[in-house]
């Protein structure tokens, strides 16, 4: 089974920008989360939780997008970032980043929302700024 066409983009938006499905489903927990937290790793989390196989070069910490219309926009349930995305500069270490996750906790291990790999590994060392620039980061639930 899959999802139907019209139930994709609601879904996106629903967990992307807290935009409720109307008799389905809603926002109103007592405390629904506010970011998505952005996570860089070294192999696919997909099958683990948001420190599955985590980047951890020095200074690398997640990064917090709003969970709304001003940090993603939902076209038909193609979902991309509404502003860059810019980790902590790399400050020793190395890492060899190839997938990204979207999840719940800005450190820790955090429920993965999303899990997907890069179109092309980013090779992390002193002085370099992992970023998705403006639409870069794209999920699609289609």
């Amino acid at each position: 089974m899959a999802w139907a066409a019209s139930f994709q983009s609601p879904v996106a938006s629903l967990i992307l920008l807290a935009v409720a499905i109307p008799n389905v489903a809603d926002n109103a927990a007592s405390s629904p989360l506010t970011n998505i937290q952005i996570s860089l790793h070294e192999s696919d989390p997909s099958a683990g939780n948001q420190t599955t196989g985590e980047g951890n070069y020095t200074s690398y910490v997640r990064v917090a997008v709003a969970r709304s219309a001003s940090g993603w926009t939902d076209t038909a349930g193609t979902v991309v970032n509404d502003a860059e995305i810019a980790f902590a500069a790399c400050t020793g270490g190395s890492d060899t980043i190839s997938h990204v996750g979207l999840g719940s906790a800005s450190s820790g291990t955090g429920v993965l929302i999303i899990g997907g790999a890069l179109t092309a590994s980013l090779a992390v060392s002193s002085g370099i700024t992992p970023r998705f620039a403006i639409s870069a980061l794209s999920i699609d639930v289609t």
